[in-house]
């Protein structure tokens, strides 16, 4: 019985050793970019740009930052989170630039170069992606046929719709 006892507690000691090792081996990092949109020769506005961590395997996706382009189409993103492995940055723009009466936004998705990310939960560099016209069409551009708007209520304030992903 003794023997019994002596081989539960070295496993209890066993597996709260290596769930707090895999705990302490978790990275936090950070990455931010910023950007200009146009849409042919005037500014992009109100555009829906997202940060995101995108996973392989089991591990969902992480969204680590969004908003909205400006009214001179500018924006700027920065977000964080923890992993074991290096993040897989990805910028994420939903427009309806050149787009006609089509049903849902196109979605451009670029890879941030892994250089600017870094340790901390604040990034101490920011991806400069320059200025995009939004109406070139995209390599592997898809469409998105839910996301969140800004609207104005009835006394012209601007809010966000909540449904996106």
């Amino acid at each position: 019985m003794l023997r019994t006892l002596n081989n539960s507690f070295q496993m209890k000691v066993l597996l709260f050793l290596s769930i707090f090792g895999l705990a302490f081996a978790m990275r936090q990092q950070s990455i931010a970019v910023k950007g200009t949109l146009k849409c042919g020769d005037k500014p992009a506005t109100n555009v829906r740009v997202k940060l995101w961590e995108e996973d392989g395997g089991p591990d969902p996706d992480d969204e680590l930052d969004a908003g909205y382009t400006d009214g001179s189409g500018m924006f700027q993103l920065s977000g964080g989170t923890a992993e074991l492995t290096p993040i897989d940055p990805v910028f994420k723009v939903y427009h309806d630039c050149d787009d006609g009466i089509k049903p849902g936004s196109r979605k451009v998705k670029f890879y941030l170069p892994k250089s600017y990310i870094t340790e901390g939960a604040k990034p101490r560099k920011t991806f400069d992606i320059g200025v995009l016209n939004l109406e070139t069409i995209f390599p592997g551009e898809e469409r998105e046929m839910i996301v969140s708007r800004k609207r104005r209520d009835d006394y012209g304030f601007l809010f966000d719709d909540n449904y996106d992903d």
